[in-house]
């Protein structure tokens, strides 16, 4: 495991499109299908990385918060799954069945979608307004799992995150600064 920052895209940039299965349903979503909410959040986890695995209840709990709020929600595992089999679509699904996740989680088996997000860890996150313009991309919260000696003891409660998608909804500004998202490096195939 490789700790990895998010790239911090440019602000402003367009959502690449996708359309990736559901590891859950089966059924393929695609960006078009988020097209009527006012702000869509693409985050890209897995099922075995520790810094996912620090608040993926967090991730879980956002998604029972923000149902219904006018905002999209979907995650995507980029992982190679040969490598790496914690990552493959049956536990992703036992994953999201686990924790109770309300939204969709996607694999994205050729990778092509992190590699046009510019996704470089799990968790990142890119959170677009409803002209599907960049306005956030960075951490959940300023939690980290302890590990080696780094981290520290602070709740996950995803306050960047909820801070940066309140002020969508609210058609405001979101707050500055934003710091990246740490994580593992998404596990690339060779």
């Amino acid at each position: 495991m490789a700790k990895t920052e998010s790239t911090m895209v440019e602000l402003g940039s367009s959502a690449p499109g996708f359309r990736l299965p559901d590891v859950v349903t089966g059924k393929y979503v695609e960006l078009d299908d988020f097209a009527q909410e006012r702000a869509l959040l693409v985050m890209f986890i897995c099922a075995h990385c520790p810094y996912v695995k620090h608040l993926e209840a967090g991730l879980a709990e956002l998604g029972r918060d923000y149902k219904g709020k006018d905002v999209g929600i979907v995650a995507i595992s980029s992982n190679d799954a040969e490598d790496f089999p914690d990552d493959a679509p049956p536990a992703l699904a036992a994953q999201a069945k686990r924790l109770g996740f309300v939204f969709p989680y996607l694999y994205d088996e050729t990778q092509e979608v992190a590699r046009s997000y510019d996704a470089a860890c799990t968790p990142d996150f890119f959170l677009f307004d409803g002209e599907r313009r960049l306005v956030y991309r960075g951490e959940f919260d300023a939690s980290r799992p302890q590990r080696k000696g780094e981290g520290n003891d602070l709740p996950v409660t995803g306050s960047a995150l909820r801070a940066a998608m309140d002020a969508v909804l609210a058609g405001k500004a979101v707050p500055e600064p934003q710091r990246p998202s740490i994580g593992c490096n998404i596990k690339w195939r060779e």
